[in-house]
């Protein structure tokens, strides 16, 4: 239960400490006053909405507080679990606050202890349910149908056991997806560089044949100059009359005639009768040179149609013999590296069999017993729609294969029975849940989600969660005008269902309609006020008079007459004598009265009770007749620190 909420620096409120009790608290007020805010402070304190530009102008902090009561070694459990802060084991009470600053920064702490963001949402969802205005339309959407019916067949469990396995199917599945593209990779890789390592081993490269091809091309396709230049050299040296190489022995000759003469000249005349010597050998080299120097096109074509293979390949891979080469070494290594690996999905694909088995069994359980629970769900809710002035209304709970776009009631499937081979489901299992209504009688039966009416909506929300709260084990219930849309003939009624709500849970409700807040059993007013030229948002207690006030104001509008305020004592009156006739619900506790709260028992106050002069205007109701609640002190509050 949440036994106290305060708010500090937040929009227009400066500082509000709410005290809340048991049962059914309605906040009331005029439009813009800030009801919604009080829900949007519960709202922030819960990690569910973003604090941004909440700050109050000026205020370099604020803060959300909230005191729970907390019972239940269970859920005491998982709160300690969650956070990792040390909590009674008799439980008390749980103080969260949730701190904002000017940076846009905020900060969370649990009796004392900070606390992340995430962990903040965790508790929060052990501790309030929160309904907005528009929440009705969670119900339109088939995946939170579906939702409705696991909470409430208690499947849960079942669900995310199908859950688990159905992510290692899926992750399998991936698995041998990824196998099967790396196969058809590796095999397209070992296509590829066979290819390559064949093309270059077709070449038959050799470093030094290429250079004598290089060289004998370059022969061939010079030939004629070589023939004319060297023959004009040997004919100088070797042909002519005078040639170099008859001169050469001529002065060889006279050398050495001259060396017998003075010996100095014996070196220079075997010098140049070896130079004769030589000059001779070469023109002898020359002439069988020039001898073999006969052009063969077809020789000169072969020697240019290898070098052009060789360059080819060479530039392919390389661009160079010796670099082509070197890329054949490292094709023979990845083709040794890519031929042993393995891809062999074998293994996967027989875990995969009876993980698909599983699953199958585990959806087909989940079919059967999600058909039996919508037949069983049903009535109920036809049974809730009667309560709330919907008495011809048909409700049916279509349970069809995942997929299936028409409406219509799937067959019957035995337990155990395998689901369609075909079909791997979703993540929730192998159904679609649709909820079909027939509002009035003579209408077609059609999907929640086509019916255009807010207020029919609104009551087949609130009829859910009747039926779904009995076994809810979250404390604290949030309406943010759950009236929206809906005129006041309804309103006693749905007051009505909340005040039963409240036998199970601490319910808060933000309200319009005087039919609801007659039901409350704490009865607040939210009221903007101009205080130091600021306009700030009050919190107050209704009691006594003021309550009858309150309510005759919201019945018809700023202007009170006897006639409203009769109306209002009518409308608690018959709230009051309703429940004091009602018998109480399986596991309703009793009225726990809150600080400054009176018992449903106690006598109205009627117009001869109230003061000889004029009632106090309603925006200004005399404070002297409301006793404000003694806040809660934290020093209360289990494990907190100071």
């Amino acid at each position: 239960m949440l036994r106290e909420l305060h708010i500090s620096n937040l929009a227009v409120i400066s500082d509000v400490r709410i005290a809340l009790g048991p049962g059914l608290n309605c906040f009331t007020g005029a439009t813009g006053a800030g009801k919604s805010l009080v829900i949007g402070a519960v709202e922030v304190l819960l990690g569910l909405r973003s604090p941004s530009e909440m700050l109050r102008p000026g205020a370099d902090e604020g803060r959300v507080s909230g005191v729970f009561e907390v019972r239940g070694a269970e859920l005491l459990s998982q709160l300690q679990a969650l956070t990792d802060i040390p909590l009674a084991d008799d439980g008390g009470e749980l103080l969260l606050t949730r701190r904002l600053y000017a940076s846009g920064r905020s900060s969370v702490s649990l009796n004392g202890h900070p606390i992340t963001l995430a962990m903040l949402k965790l508790v929060a969802e052990h501790l309030v349910d929160v309904h907005g205005q528009h929440d009705h339309q969670y119900l339109l959407k088939p995946s939170n149908q579906l939702d409705v019916i696991d909470q409430f067949g208690g499947l849960l469990d079942l669900r995310s056991r199908y859950h688990a396995i159905y992510l290692q199917v899926i992750e399998a599945r991936q698995r041998i997806a990824e196998l099967d593209a790396s196969r058809t990779l590796r095999r397209q890789q070992l296509e590829l560089y066979r290819f390559q390592a064949d093309e270059i081993d077709a070449a038959n490269l050799d470093p030094a044949e290429y250079l004598e091809l290089e060289s004998r091309a370059s022969v061939l396709t010079n030939l004629e100059k070589l023939k004319r230049d060297a023959g004009t050299v040997h004919t100088v040296i070797y042909e002519v009359d005078g040639s170099v190489l008859e001169r050469l022995k001529g002065a060889a000759s006279i050398l050495m005639e001259l060396s017998d003469l003075d010996t100095n000249l014996k070196p220079v005349a075997v010098a140049m009768r070896d130079a004769t010597i030589q000059v001779e050998e070469a023109a002898y080299d020359l002439s069988r040179y020039l001898d073999k120097l006969d052009l063969d096109p077809a020789e000169l074509a072969e020697v240019n149609d290898r070098l052009n293979a060789i360059h080819r390949v060479a530039q392919k891979y390389g661009n160079s013999v010796e670099g082509a080469l070197a890329y054949r070494e490292e094709l023979r290594t990845n083709l040794a590296e890519l031929e042993k690996a393995s891809d062999d999905d074998s293994g996967l694909q027989a875990r995969l069999v009876p993980m698909l088995a599983d699953l199958r069994k585990l959806g087909a359980e989940l079919t059967v017993k999600r058909t039996a629970i919508a037949k069983k769900l049903s009535p109920l809710i036809e049974g809730q729609l009667s309560d709330l002035g919907m008495e011809k209304a048909k409700f049916t709970i279509a349970v069809m294969p995942a997929g299936t776009c028409g409406v219509g009631v799937r067959p019957a499937i035995a337990v155990g029975t395998a689901a369609p081979q075909s079909d791997l489901g979703t993540p929730s299992g192998f159904d679609h849940v649709e909820f079909i209504a027939q509002t009035n009688p003579g209408q077609l039966a059609q999907p929640l989600r086509k019916i255009a009416s807010g207020g029919e909506l609104s009551r087949i929300m609130l009829a859910l969660k009747g039926i779904l709260a009995q076994g809810d084990r979250i404390s604290v219930l949030v309406f943010d005008e759950i009236d929206s849309n809906v005129g006041g003939r309804l309103g006693s009624i749905i007051g009505n269902k909340l005040r039963s709500l409240a036998a199970h849970h601490q319910v808060l409700c933000i309200t319009h309609l005087p039919q609801i807040a007659s039901y409350a059993d704490h009865h607040l007013t939210v009221r903007k006020e101009v205080v130091n030229d600021k306009t700030e948002t009050q919190v107050r207690v209704m009691e006594g008079e003021e309550r009858v006030q309150e309510l005759a104001e919201m019945t018809g509008g700023q202007r009170i007459t006897p006639t409203t305020l009769a109306q209002a004592r009518e409308l608690l009156e018959a709230a009051r004598a309703e429940f004091a006739t009602k018998p109480a619900l399986p596991g309703e506790r009793s009225r726990v009265k809150a600080p400054g709260a009176k018992p449903p028992s106690e006598k109205l106050p009627s117009p001869d009770d109230a003061p000889a002069t004029d009632p106090p205007s309603p925006r200004s109701p005399a404070r002297t007749a409301v006793r404000r609640p003694e806040p809660v002190r934290s020093k209360r509050v289990t494990g907190a620190r100071r």
